[in-house]
């Protein structure tokens, strides 16, 4: 699976940013999608995810009720739409894919996901 992200950008607190990925090489209804995020001098950590077989979405706290994780299958693309950004929310964000059906306590697991994409660049000024 080859993974393409793309829409990070410079955006004022309060603000707005839609995140893309696009997934090539394998059905790509049946992935589950993650999306990641890694500040500077920080670990990686999970902002939300979707499974393929019956997308369910899932969050971490902090993005709960601000950010959408959606899937466009004809597409073969998942969007993260993020909304009242704050400065904390600042990192590289990355997508990942994998071929499994995880339990929701797994697919927040970054050693869950096979394969990865090159991260996208999100500054958040204040």
């Amino acid at each position: 699976v080859q993974l393409q992200a793309s829409g990070g950008g410079l955006v004022q607190a309060g603000g707005s940013l839609r995140l893309s990925c696009a997934a090539s090489g394998r059905t790509f209804s049946r992935l589950t999608m993650g999306w990641f995020r890694q500040a500077p001098g920080k670990e990686r950590e999970f902002v939300a995810g979707i499974r393929g077989s019956d997308r369910n979405s899932f969050y971490t706290n902090s993005a709960r009720g601000r950010f959408t994780i959606s899937r466009d299958n004809a597409k073969n693309t998942v969007y993260l739409q993020m909304n009242r950004l704050e400065p904390g929310d600042t990192a590289v964000y990355s997508c990942a894919a994998d071929t499994r059906s995880p339990i929701a306590s797994q697919i927040k697991l970054p050693n869950l996901y096979d394969y990865w994409g090159q991260g996208t660049l999100v500054t958040v000024s204040s």
